[in-house]
């Protein structure tokens, strides 16, 4: 990626995430979580304005998996900064555009083990999906079996 393209999404990933530090921490706040408090539309610009950096990502060839990566962090940010309360202090810690920035720089300077790494984590991600939807049918199964069994029998 040029320099000016890297510098311009530090910026961008600054103002969202980390531009005013909270006196006397070492804890920094951007617009997003800002942003966030409008509800309804704030989560959904900044996940707006967060898929910049995935745009970038793409066009400078980063693969799939890095690029599904990305996405999933733009959701579980966008998704969770929109609970109301819970979701408004979730944005100020996750920050998923510096999560986002420093996996395209990883990727950038190790392109081979954070593609590896990538996959590791979505294969886990997906088998994770994949007990949760088994588990949630078992539940729902017995929850059926259980609640027939209490109607009255004609």
């Amino acid at each position: 990626m040029p320099n000016t393209a890297v510098r311009s999404l530090r910026t961008l990933v600054r103002v969202l995430d980390d531009l005013v530090p909270v006196p006397g921490t070492r804890l920094r706040f951007g617009l997003d979580p800002i942003i966030g408090l409008v509800p309804g539309l704030g989560d959904a610009a900044g996940g707006i304005l967060a898929a910049v950096l995935l745009l970038t990502a793409w066009s400078v060839g980063a693969p799939g998996v890095v690029l599904l990566r990305m996405a999933g962090n733009i959701v579980v940010d966008t998704v969770v900064g929109a609970i109301p309360l819970v979701g408004d202090a979730f944005d100020f810690g996750f920050k998923a555009n510096r999560r986002n920035l420093h996996l395209l720089e990883r990727w950038q300077a190790k392109p081979a083990a954070v593609h590896r790494g990538s996959k590791i984590l979505l294969a886990f991600l997906i088998l994770a999906l994949l007990a949760l939807l088994i588990g949630a049918a078992v539940l729902g199964f017995f929850l059926a079996r259980w609640v027939l069994s209490r109607l009255p029998r004609p």
